[in-house]
């Protein structure tokens, strides 16, 4: 009888631990929190132990719900949030307990430092790397090297999120091409570190692990390891992916032209293509697809669930409201929330909205709006800004009319609506949405076990539960928000630099 694959989705705000039969059918889940830390401006931390607990918290709790086979479990896979930077000593211990994570800017100066003598277009030409420079971690390790120089001296390795679990859970550490695209001084094209990157950071090869398949099997799971989570010995631990790609490739985006949007704490539009779509302006970010041969290129919004939570949290302080009651509420309000516009940039801007500095804004508030109004604001104001990713991407590459949407805010009938309008393409809701990410994970082990010999059984997988067009009753005041939305995200462009001072 064919073995189930446990996939670990290690995300920004926990871990989600899945349990796949051969089929690809998810048979049980668990999530488990972790805290993010942030100890200073720009610094943005979460803690290897707290990590690891949640890991063995969640999976225990997997294993023990009812129905659950665990001697059937033959293979785990992991989807990691990318950008990560874990110092390594000789004995492959972690030499902080506390890691920057994707969206830490800790590395301003030293990305600033680099850049006067490397270019910049270059460096992004090369790399895909469009989010802001200093979350790279090439430029993370200068920053351990200018501040910690007794860390940096006794570090051996770089590891990322998933890559120190695994190494946790076989005691082998290695990367895949996605996770390692973006490293900052991964080379797109020639699907390798690039020597000149290096070269220029001053940064040794050595560093960065073993690149190996997406599919590669690392090794079998350590039987301390396999005794404390209670899994077989005999289980295998497969290299997995970056959380982009893997969600990329569980929404069904794995071949030339596929093309879907993810709706989470952050959301972007991605596409699947053999050649990254690149942008001297727009800064569309690429890593390399877990599918050899593909890359994923996307364009972004870094503050979409987390913008809706905070305003939900500052409307409703205390009450115990759910998120279908908000979204239920913002519905109450018209079309357009009565002229109230919301940019969603309240954790700062991607490069193209103006990078770290920007922040966000209510703009034509008066004293007629209420809650739902400013709630009906906020989820427009998230697909507005999305709308502008869109269209970009739309005038780089051949883009679908027709986008899968996966994430939380994929369950929602009404975001999916203000989607569909804002946008201006048809919206399709499948039985995929807060799973894609596992579910890659899950197909990247079906494929290293020999389960499945090709990724196609993903798309059998994706029934579709509901379909969103544009409303033509609304389509001449959604244009117009489109243009008055362009000019207030301007606006805080413009702002920036001025309310940066006045934090400082």
């Amino acid at each position: 009888m064919a073995r189930t694959v446990l996939a670990l989705d290690l995300g920004t705000g926990g871990v989600k631990s899945a349990l796949y039969d051969a089929s690809g059918v998810c048979l049980a889940e668990r999530v488990q929190t972790y805290r993010t830390y942030f100890p200073a401006p720009g610094l943005h931390e979460q803690d290897l132990g707290e990590w690891w607990d949640a890991v063995s918290t969640s999976i225990r709790a997997l294993l023990g719900a009812e129905g659950v086979d665990r001697s059937s479990v033959g293979a785990v896979s992991i989807s990691g949030h990318s950008l990560g930077c874990i110092p390594l000593g000789d004995d492959d211990q972690p030499l902080m307990q506390r890691v920057p994570i994707w969206s830490d800017a800790r590395a301003d100066i030293e990305a600033e430092a680099f850049f006067r003598r490397f270019d910049y277009e270059r460096w992004y030409g090369l790399t895909g790397n469009g989010f802001p420079a200093p979350l790279y971690p090439i430029f993370k390790i200068l920053w351990l090297k200018a501040n910690h120089p007794e860390i940096f001296a006794r570090t051996r390795s770089i590891a990322g999120s998933k890559d120190f679990i695994n190494l946790r859970l076989c005691g082998r550490h290695a990367t895949d091409p996605s996770y390692a695209s973006g490293s900052g001084a991964y080379d797109l094209h020639a699907r390798a570190f690039s020597a000149e990157i290096l070269d220029a950071a001053g940064v040794d090869r050595d560093l960065f692990p073993t690149i190996v398949p997406s599919t590669a099997i690392l090794g079998t799971i350590l039987p301390g390891i396999a005794a404390e989570l209670g899994l077989p010995a005999d289980l295998v631990v497969v290299a997995g992916g970056v959380d982009n790609s893997c969600m990329a490739l569980g929404a069904r985006t794995f071949s030339e032209g596929d093309f879907y949007g993810s709706m989470g704490s952050s959301s972007w539009l991605t596409i699947s293509s053999a050649k990254p779509v690149l942008d001297s302006r727009v800064r569309p970010f690429a890593f390399a697809h877990v599918v050899p041969d593909q890359i994923i290129s996307a364009t972004s919004i870094f503050s979409s669930g987390t913008s809706l939570a905070f305003v939900k949290d500052m409307l409703m302080p205390g009450e115990a409201v759910g998120y279908d009651e908000v979204f239920t509420l913002a519905a109450s309000a018209p079309f357009g929330a009565n002229g109230l516009l919301f940019v969603p940039t309240l954790g700062g801007g991607t490069s193209f909205e103006g990078g770290q500095d920007v922040r966000g804004a209510f703009v034509g508030l008066d004293l007629g709006h209420g809650r739902a109004d400013m709630l009906r604001a906020t989820i427009e104001g998230i697909a507005l800004g999305l709308r502008v990713a869109l269209d970009e991407l739309r005038r780089l590459a051949g883009v679908s009319r027709k986008m899968t949407i996966v994430g939380g805010g994929a369950r929602s009938a009404v975001m999916r609506q203000v989607l569909a309008d804002m946008l201006d393409c048809t919206i399709v809701k499948t039985s995929i949405d807060q799973q894609s990410a596992s579910l890659g994970a899950a197909a990247l082990a079906m494929v290293a076990t020999g389960s499945w010999s090709d990724m196609s059984p993903l798309i059998r997988l994706h029934v579709v539960e509901d379909r969103h067009e544009p409303d033509a009753r609304t389509a001449d005041l959604a244009g117009r928000m489109v243009q008055a939305y362009r000019a207030a995200a301007e606006a805080q462009r413009a702002l920036a630099p001025l309310l940066a001072g006045l934090r400082a």
